[in-house]
């Protein structure tokens, strides 16, 4: 969780240098990166759902897919249509999904609250929804789990909105704050409710959830959330002019015709929505929505309209290959997709930070 006191100001629109990368520059390179990074995606897609302790060739692997979907002659066998219809291409295309979903709600995040600490999470969805997931967990409900993370991540939201608004601060601070505050108080009661009732199994599901697990997924999990996404980044990239408007401020961004007040609020609650989806079949992933928006904008530039666009494949191929290496790693010992995403997220962050303070 950002604290909302860190004083780092968010992207901002650069201004034009002699000699430059010039708009039409970076126009192709979008372009060029777009292409590079759809074929990316297809190829992951292939590759890692053949990866396992039975490899599969990715020819074998659009076999299985072309012929569950009725494009093909060939007929894969019994055991490679199991292992990577029902198993492992789920899990590959549940790992794409949240990506490209964390991707671009940490981007928005940032430009709406101008911080570069930005994330997904700042408005107390994780911790909300932490909070429903354990509940069930310790239950004996697994099977209810999805359902109680996103009700939690709705509770903790509503719990902000409701916070902010009687908060003293000003602009975005007073929502910022809020989602700090929630999210400590869920975590505590997240705390007590796992220290009082959970035993030694228990305790390991949860916390093995906590730090982001896709070991789980299942084609009744994924197919629901399929169109929740994809409409909630439409929503997102349709509102591009707006949040490239918001870069530099709510005063500019009114007096360029946004209604700050009314476009905030929609954003937020998509952002809320696409993360409550995300936590909901993964549980809590750090750092993807924090420092994949900061590398594509170093590529493309900081307009909307292609960072948003861009986010979606690259998102979807660094979880792809996030949740490979967490599952195949260490051999038949499997590790929260959390661990591997904070190893690489981690170091490339501070990376980042360092070379914009060098400036």
């Amino acid at each position: 969780m950002t604290s909302a006191s860190t004083d780092v100001r968010g992207p901002r629109a650069p201004a034009h240098k002699p000699g430059g990368t010039t708009l039409s520059g970076r126009r192709r390179r979008g372009w060029l990166v777009g292409a590079l990074a759809l074929l990316a995606l297809l190829a992951s897609v292939a590759l890692a759902t053949g990866i396992g302790s039975v490899s599969i060739g990715p020819g074998q692997v659009w076999t299985v897919i072309a012929h569950q979907l009725g494009l093909g002659d060939a007929a894969p066998t019994p055991q490679q249509h199991s292992i990577v219809w029902n198993i492992r291409l789920p899990r590959v295309l549940t790992a794409a999904l949240v990506g490209a979903a964390l991707a671009v709600c940490g981007a928005v995040m940032q430009t709406l609250t101008r911080n570069d600490l930005a994330d997904p999470y700042l408005l107390g969805l994780s911790s909300g929804a932490a909070l429903g997931a354990v509940s069930v967990l310790l239950l004996g409900l697994s099977v209810a789990l999805p359902m109680a993370a996103f009700a939690g991540a709705v509770l903790a939201l509503a719990a902000t909105l409701a916070l902010s608004r009687g908060s003293a601060a000003g602009g975005v601070g007073k929502v910022v704050l809020a989602g700090v505050a929630v999210a400590q108080i869920f975590s505590a009661v997240t705390s007590v409710v796992i220290f009082v009732t959970a035993s030694n199994d228990a305790y390991r599901e949860v916390l093995s959830w906590l730090m982001g697990s896709l070991g789980g997924s299942r084609w009744s999990l994924l197919l629901p959330a399929v169109p929740i996404v994809l409409a909630g980044v439409a929503v997102l990239v349709a509102h591009s002019r707006d949040l490239d408007a918001f870069a530099f401020g709510d005063t500019a961004a009114e007096s360029l015709g946004v209604a700050a007040g009314r476009t905030r609020l929609v954003l937020m609650l998509t952002v809320a929505v696409l993360t409550g989806t995300a936590v909901a079949v993964s549980g809590a992933i750090g750092f993807v929505g924090l420092v994949l928006p900061h590398l594509v904008r170093m590529i493309v530039g900081v307009t909307h309209a292609r960072l948003l666009v861009l986010l979606v494949p690259i998102g979807a191929v660094f979880m792809i290959w996030a949740d490979t290496a967490a599952r195949t790693a260490f051999g038949a010992q499997e590790i929260p997709v959390g661990v591997v995403t904070g190893l690489v997220g981690a170091p490339v962050f501070a990376l980042i930070l360092l070379r914009r303070w060098q400036r």
